[in-house]
């Protein structure tokens, strides 16, 4: 229930460095900036906006406008930028960086600092710059910036504004508190179940109806034709290239196998030892129980006298390099030093005095080169493949940066074209029925929607450091709906079924009208004048609503905003008719017997406090400063965008 609190398309769109969660919180600012809107001739074109004097340039809106959708169209690849700006995007983008300067403003002027080490610290916290080990990786930070199109100062000055923002608002944050007796009511409210019925009425129980005439048929389509326009699609032509172009260059030599062998330590012989150890602060009573070993005392009772049980002084099997990590370099020189059976020491180390026993000597042979050579070829096989198709890929950019052709650098490399049928930025081929996009296109799709006909290819990605493909875009079909004569049966069937729907909606309308003067709902549906499907009872608690989110059908949704004796009409999906959805009686719900519950429901609703008040801070805080909007630079920033102003 608390979860679907403020929902929507905007919410999608949040300040952040990259696509990264750097903090916990974002603010998204709904305003459009504070007062002081006076004159603004003293705004530069260049300037969309200022904060306490501070600005904000067009440059950075339009920058982060761009990222903003490119982040969104990766989950809504049909998004287009008319779209996107059309619901606001470019004014509540402006409203978040207004909002955010804003915070880094009263930050500072509260004498709050953000230093160089905090940003770096942040920089090797964030996973999408760290390598496979989990560490923090320049060559990877440098490329993903570059993917981003973000530069390091950029991402300097974000970090530094972010770690403000966190200053400031984890204590505005922390400060909610919901009292019990709240969380209580809405935990109980949770637990309230309600007993309904649902009846159908679909629109296939109606028959077929008239048949349309073809002026019927033209003007529902023209009514219509939104919803039968294919998105735009392209021809894509482009050519793989991956290990099997760099095969030959890629075979591991007889020398290279040795050296490998020869460099990895897990093929040589192994000697490790099985130890036990006393480790004792005071010398004089280390070396005593030393003495008591040598003069025939077992090393368990000399150590039992001590007070170390059998658990305590056993080591295990070590190598050298472990127990000296346990220990220290001398102590592991001595023992691994030592014949099977004799005692060590005492040797000092910072723990104290060791007294240290060989308990037994084992020893592993090594790994002949023939045992391992296969596994070896492999690996250097690999990586020499990896090296070569980069820079394969590397030469590929460097000769479309010269001025080379799809066809010429195709031909040069011996590389195999593959064109595509005309598809949509998903791969689908709605022109050609039949056609299967290759495994391959998917990953390339993004790229090359991001390329016009007649632009330069570009090199994209399918397998990170294994397969690439030259993309090139031969031509684009704009978006547009079929001819009529060529769906002619889809759109007639459309009609008959919006007309059907048309007369299910009528009867079940009457069926509502029926119920809420008196009759029960068996009853006012047995009056139907065409034969309906049986009503069916359900029973659910608000809790069942909340746990299922997505999955609840409607008719048990609606029935938790019904009044108790009443009924209300439902649309079926797609056309296929209606519900009637009656509410026949309610039983309030207890929470004081699930504590758990009331704890939940405090949490969250404290969440969404502290998120309230997070807000209403960021409010205040604008509010005390003045802002200045350039709304002739908006305006012509939204003009470019579109396609419609000239470039500033």
């Amino acid at each position: 229930m608390l979860s679907s609190f403020r929902r929507g398309f905007m919410a999608k769109l949040m300040l952040g460095v990259l696509f990264l969660t750097l903090v916990a919180m974002v603010i998204t600012g709904f305003g459009t900036g504070g007062g002081g809107l006076g004159d603004l001739g003293g705004l530069r074109s260049g300037t969309v906006a200022k904060v306490a004097g501070e600005k904000l340039t067009t440059d950075r809106l339009r920058e982060e406008t761009q990222r903003q959708f490119e982040r969104l169209r990766r989950e809504q690849p049909e998004l287009d930028m008319a779209t996107f700006l059309r619901r606001g995007a470019l004014e509540e983008v402006l409203a978040q960086l207004i909002d955010t300067t804003a915070i880094a403003v009263f930050g500072r002027e509260q004498g709050l600092g953000v230093s160089r080490q905090s940003i770096d610290r942040e920089i090797a916290g964030v996973r999408a710059f760290q390598d496979v080990t989990g560490r923090f990786d320049d060559a990877t930070f440098r490329r993903v910036l570059a993917q981003e199109r973000i530069s390091e100062q950029q991402l300097r000055d974000d970090l530094a504004s972010q770690i403000l923002q966190r200053q400031l608002m984890l204590p505005v944050v922390g400060s909610a508190h919901v009292p019990n007796a709240m969380a209580l009511q809405y935990a109980s409210l949770l637990l309230e179940t309600r007993t309904g019925m649902v009846g159908a009425v679909p629109s296939a129980a109606m028959g077929p109806g008239s048949e349309p005439s073809e002026a019927e048929l033209a003007a529902f389509y023209r009514t219509n034709q939104a919803r039968y326009t294919i998105p735009e699609r392209r021809v894509i032509r482009y050519a793989v290239f991956g290990p099997e172009q760099v095969a030959a260059q890629s075979q591991a030599t007889e020398a290279e196998i040795q050296a490998a062998y020869r460099q990895n330590p897990d093929y040589a012989a192994r000697e490790t030892r099985a130890l036990s150890q006393v480790v004792l602060r005071d010398e004089a009573k280390a070396r005593a129980l030393a003495q008591k070993v040598a003069a025939g005392t077992s090393f368990a009772a000399a150590a039992a006298q001590e007070g170390f049980a059998a658990s305590d002084t056993a080591l295990g099997i070590n190598s050298r390099e472990a127990f000296a990590a346990k220990s220290s370099p001398a102590v592991a020189a001595a023992a691994f030093g030592a014949a099977k059976g004799a005692t060590v020491g005492p040797i000092r180390s910072p723990f104290g005095w060791h007294v240290v026993r060989v308990d037994d000597i084992l020893v592993s042979a090594a790994k002949p080169l023939a045992a391992v050579r296969a596994e070896l070829a492999a690996q250097i096989q690999r990586r020499k493949a990896t090296d070569a198709v980069s820079d394969l890929a590397t030469r590929i950019e460097n000769a479309l940066g010269d001025g080379s052709s799809f066809d010429e650098i195709v031909t040069a490399q011996k590389l195999a074209v593959t064109e595509t049928a005309p598809v949509t930025a998903t791969g689908a081929a709605p022109d050609t029925p039949g056609w299967q996009a290759p495994p391959e296109l998917q990953p390339l799709l993004e790229g090359a929607f991001a390329i016009e006909p007649g632009e330069e290819p570009a090199v994209e990605t399918i397998e990170e450091n294994q397969r690439y493909a030259l993309v090139a875009v031969v031509r684009a079909i704009p978006a547009a709906a079929p001819p009529l004569a060529r769906i002619r049966d889809r759109v007639k069937a459309d009609l008959l079924l919006r007309r059907a729907s048309e007369r299910a909606r009528a009867v079940a309308s009457a069926i509502v009208a029926r119920i809420n003067a008196g009759t029960p709902p068996a009853q006012a549906f047995a009056q139907a004048e065409v034969k309906l499907p049986a009503v069916q009872t359900l029973t659910a608690t608000r809790r069942d609503i909340a746990r299922q989110q997505a999955q609840v059908p409607p008719p048990m949704a609606m029935m938790f905003s019904l009044p108790r004796g009443k009924a209300r009409l439902l649309a079926a999906p797609d056309g296929r008719g209606w519900f009637v959805v009656y509410l026949d009686r309610i039983i309030p719900g207890d929470a004081r017997k699930e504590p758990g519950l009331i704890l939940a429901v405090r949490s969250q609703f404290s969440q969404i406090v502290g998120d309230e008040y997070a807000r209403q801070f960021t409010a205040a805080v604008r509010a005390g400063m003045k802002i200045e909007r350039n709304d002739a630079a908006l305006r012509r920033l939204k003009d470019e965008l579109l396609g419609t102003g000239p470039a500033q």
